[in-house]
């Protein structure tokens, strides 16, 4: 009995067991069954599966192509889409790494035509990311693809060996940026990121400007390359001062000493070169109002040959207005830092002063700029006394906020050039010319007509113009033309005092101004306004009367 019992109780013990082993089967078997179907509805799940086997074996390189394809769906999600290109940006950089892309002189054929192939897939991947993503309208697209592709460049210019920067990704990316609306936000981003910010990456940035301009474009095209190489380039700093300090590298740093990344001269030619491109297209008035803005302190210190900026800067100074005066100023600097040659400067200037100039928007700037054309003591005496003379004369019909600045600089001119003082004060000794000149005056020798300055004789002539203004109707315009009459004990005006002045600043100064005396006004309140008694009209009445009849 006993045996029987625990033969039976082994029996059941064995069926216990063999139906757990069953229970075990099924639910692997269920699990399984579920990660397929997960890996079926998680999108995410199977691009990283084929990115694991693409990245285990190369048997499986044409996975790559699937995943391009679901880039290229046009009902695939926007999450499905960008998971993806940024599995493929992973896969691109790992295989770089390792040197699948690299040929070598013992290469086998079929290794060739697989290297052949994945540059192949590689450049429609990047071409997607710079047509569809980059240029896109959608500004979290435009992001990820300008981040995918720094990577990228980043990766390419460190896994060869000697890497081509002139066919690399940078310079199609560079070609791109110039071609996004003005006002795209990606450009500057480069810009101060990594242009400014990378030595390698801004000399072949420029590189890459330069050669934008050499392709055949339609007008509406090279407009826009233009404008937006000309905010591309106005980022620029000043040039390094020494090859010490270029270090600062985005990509593999050059292992030769006498490499061009270490030389300024370099660095200056390839900014020159981007510069001259820029400006020999058509640039319109406000661009070239922004490059003549920034001449002198990031435009001229990039150039190795700044004599090839006088046409650009004669070119702007005939479109006239602000912009001539800010190409005398580029022109200027051309003389006095660079020891250029230029002897129609101060002539150009004299024409300058025209009718409009004091009721011009950029009188400060003018008259900023003229003290310090004006400014040194060797300027021939006749040149400073036209100045001063036509200036005078321009202040004759110039609003007040205009003529207090002319005071002030007139006073500075003769405190600076003391020949020109014999136009204040000129004693007659011959009697008998005396005694002509107090019975019949004289005609004012200056000729406002007269073109050049040294020319004009303005130096025989007088400022009665500054003695007409202390009779002016503004109080205040009249109290500072006096000080031409007095003694010249003041060393100089500072002219920014005076610049700033406007009819809103010189009214609020008067309402604002402390009243020692109540002033007696007079006046008589009238009774009738369009007529003249109960019966007859007034001569406002009568005048309204034919403005109705005549309506």
């Amino acid at each position: 009995m006993a045996h029987l019992s625990s033969a039976a109780t082994a029996t059941k013990k064995r069926k216990r067991e063999s139906s757990k082993l069953e229970d075990r089967t099924r639910l692997k078997t269920k699990s399984k069954k579920n990660t397929a179907t997960s890996k079926e509805d998680d999108p995410q799940a199977a691009i990283l599966l084929l990115e694991t086997q693409i990245l285990e074996s190369r048997r499986n390189y044409n996975n790559i192509t699937t995943l391009i394809s679901t880039i290229k769906q046009k009902d695939a999600k926007e999450e499905t889409v960008v998971f993806t290109v940024v599995a493929l940006c992973r896969i691109f950089c790992r295989l770089m790494t390792a040197g699948c892309f690299v040929k070598s002189k013992g290469t086998p054929e079929a290794e060739i035509v697989i290297i052949q192939w994945l540059k192949e897939r590689y450049q429609e991947y990047v071409d997607i990311l710079l047509v569809d993503f980059l240029r896109s309208d959608t500004a979290s697209k435009q992001n990820i693809a300008f981040t995918l592709l720094m990577r990228l460049i980043e990766q390419e210019s460190k896994s060869e060996g000697e890497y081509s920067w002139r066919k690399g990704l940078l310079a199609s990316l560079v070609e791109v940026l110039l071609l996004l609306p003005e006002d795209d936000p990606i450009r500057q981003e480069y810009a101060e990121k990594y242009m400014k910010t990378y030595d390698d990456l801004r000399f072949y940035t420029l590189q890459s400007i330069a050669a934008c301009f050499t392709g055949d474009h339609d007008s509406a095209t090279q407009e826009l390359i233009t404008a937006n190489s000309t905010s591309l380039l106005s980022t620029l700093d000043k040039p390094p001062e020494s090859s010490d300090a270029l270090e600062t590298f985005y990509g593999q740093r050059p292992a030769q000493q006498k490499h061009q990344l270490y030389s300024v001269t370099a660095h200056k030619r390839q900014a020159q070169e981007a510069w001259l491109a820029t400006l020999r297209s058509d640039l319109s008035k406000d661009q070239r109002k922004v490059v003549l803005g920034i001449f002198t302190s990031q435009i001229a210190p990039w150039f190795l040959q700044v004599e090839v900026l006088m046409d650009f800067l004669t070119d702007s100074f005939d479109v006239g207005g602000a912009t001539s005066l800010l190409a005398l100023s580029g022109l200027f600097y051309l003389i006095q830092e660079k020891n250029l040659d230029y002897p129609s400067f101060y002539h150009k200037l004299y024409s300058l002063l025209n009718a409009g100039l004091l009721h011009s928007k950029h009188r400060s700037r003018f008259f900023r700029l003229l003290e310090t054309f004006m400014s040194s003591t060797h300027l021939p005496a006749a040149l400073v006394a036209s100045f001063i003379k036509r200036l005078s004369r321009l202040a004759l019909h110039g609003p007040p906020a205009g003529i207090v600045a002319v005071v002030p600089w007139i006073y500075n001119m003769f405190k600076r050039h003391p020949t020109c003082t014999f136009m204040i004060h000129r004693e007659i000794r011959d009697p008998d010319e005396r005694k002509d000149l107090e019975e019949e005056g004289m005609d004012d020798p200056f000729d406002m007509e007269e073109e050049d300055p040294m020319q004009t004789g303005a130096i025989e002539s007088s400022l009665w113009e500054i003695e007409t203004l202390q009779s002016h109707y503004h109080p205040n315009v009249a109290t500072l033309a006096k000080i031409i009459s007095e003694q010249f004990t003041k060393r100089s005006y500072n002219l920014e005092d005076f610049l700033d002045q406007s009819y809103t600043v010189i009214l609020n100064m008067e309402l604002g101004r402390e009243l020692k005396k109540t002033p007696v006004v007079e006046y008589e309140i009238p009774k009738r306004i369009f007529t003249a008694s109960d019966t007859e009209l007034g001569p406002l009445g009568v005048l309204m009367t034919k403005v109705y009849e005549l309506s």
